[in-house]
């Protein structure tokens, strides 16, 4: 398996381990948007590595992927992601996602500042272009040092 469908894996493994307001997704249409929030830890030093996350207890890595079409038939959509993480004091932050692609593979990655046990709500909005309106969820996740 290749580094980045490790990553993949990892992350949708996870997340099938989370509770449910720490991942999920959202559908319009023939739109699904898929996402999560981990801890960076998670993953091996390789992976991080290779896709420059930094695995740290103060790190969550924030994983998104569109897809357009019936699942088994579905192709990767490009789309304009913006996240914001605000924790239980109402401190926010910004996450800068960036575009990730590996074969036809698509993903959208970012890092948010997770200070000892934490629980940050995160904000998604997803825009694709030709779409008129733009794809939004909030989703919230537990953090616990190691």
């Amino acid at each position: 398996m290749r580094p980045m469908h490790l990553l993949a894996a990892a992350a949708l493994a996870l997340a099938a381990a989370l509770p449910a307001a720490g991942s999920g997704f959202m559908r319009t249409g023939d739109l699904r948007v898929h996402f999560n929030a981990l801890p960076t830890t998670e993953l091996t030093p390789e992976v991080a590595r290779q896709y420059g996350v930094t695995r740290s207890a103060n790190r969550a890595l924030v994983n998104v992927s569109i897809r357009r079409g019936e699942q088994g038939a579905d192709e990767a959509v490009a789309a304009q992601v913006t996240v914001s993480a605000t924790n239980l004091v109402g401190q926010r932050q910004d996450v800068r996602m960036r575009e990730v692609r590996d074969g036809d593979a698509l993903y959208y990655l970012g890092e948010a500042r997770v200070t000892g046990q934490d629980t940050l709500t995160f904000t998604l909005e997803v825009r694709i272009e030709g779409e008129a309106q733009p794809m939004t969820a909030v989703f919230r996740q537990e953090f616990f040092p190691q």
